[in-house]
């Protein structure tokens, strides 16, 4: 499995993820907030399913 989320949407998807979480944690938005887990997961590791069909990188090599 190879990189193909870069510095600057790695730091973006930490933040939204960790943002609508914490929002479903306090109600503020329905159970559709912990699909911020989605994007934390992924920046976290670095690695995007959905930029596999289109070719997708935003990391340099």
């Amino acid at each position: 499995m190879n990189r193909n989320v870069g510095g600057i949407d790695r730091a973006l998807r930490v933040i939204v993820g960790v943002a609508l979480i914490g929002l479903a944690v306090t109600g503020t938005v329905g159970w559709w907030g912990y699909l911020g887990a989605v994007p934390l997961l992924t920046g976290l590791i670095g690695w995007c399913p959905a930029y596999l069909p289109f070719g997708l990188k935003t990391c340099r090599m």
